[in-house]
């Protein structure tokens, strides 16, 4: 399938805003964004799946693709538009089998190792870092580093490519012209909860001019 998605891939959490994941949602999908990838760590089942319905509802409204992370059940149940997996999530393998050939399925890596193994997979595409180091996991994979990353990104050749993992506005055209296909950012988005749309359009404007700037 054809995966489009612009230079930046917004995440949720509700613990890093007071918002919800459908006013998260919402305001992204304001702001530009096209994919969005439907985070949530410490709300049950139950809670994600909820909050994940709504979240959906105003995705589609907004001509948003909504990808919701780790949960293939929930994914399943809501015919979300796919998955972002990790390590120690369930198999994008099985997964597939789960989702259908038409759901996008996303891969974290942080190794060139899992990279080489990622490309094998069934994916759409494939995430890779921490590029820097980041306070958004609590426990995370060592620091890659923007040289490691031009390695992945000749590893995954015409599959997309999403940076993860401590990136910002200082370091965005960096990661973008080491490689990377996209930037997927949390905290940098919703660290000001009134000003997330107006952030969206920044960040996508710093990547326009990357563009711009090495045609």
């Amino acid at each position: 399938m054809k995966l489009e998605f612009s230079k930046i891939y917004p995440i949720t959490d509700t613990s890093l805003s007071t918002l919800s994941l459908p006013e998260q949602v919402a305001e992204m999908a304001a702001g530009g964004a096209v994919l969005i990838q439907l985070r949530e760590k410490h709300a049950s089942a139950r809670q994600f799946f909820d909050s994940a319905r709504k979240a959906l509802h105003v995705a589609q409204a907004n001509g948003v693709r909504l990808i919701i992370n780790d949960r293939s059940d929930i994914a399943m149940a809501l015919n979300a538009d796919g998955v972002h997996l990790g390590q120690h999530d369930l198999s994008p393998v099985h997964a597939r089998r789960l989702l259908g050939e038409q759901a996008i399925i996303g891969y974290s890596t942080h190794s060139l190792s899992q990279a080489m193994e990622a490309v094998k997979l069934p994916i759409d595409y494939l995430a890779f870092g921490p590029i820097f180091p980041t306070s958004t996991k609590e426990d995370p994979d060592p620091v890659v580093g923007l040289k490691v990353l031009a390695d992945v990104k000749e590893i995954a050749g015409t599959l997309p490519l999403i940076a993860i993992g401590g990136i910002d506005e200082t370091n965005l055209a960096a990661v973008l012209a080491a490689g990377a296909d996209s930037a997927a950012m949390i905290r940098t988005i919703l660290a000001d909860r009134d000003g997330i749309e107006q952030k969206m359009r920044s960040l996508l404007s710093i990547a326009a001019g990357h563009q711009v700037g090495n045609v």
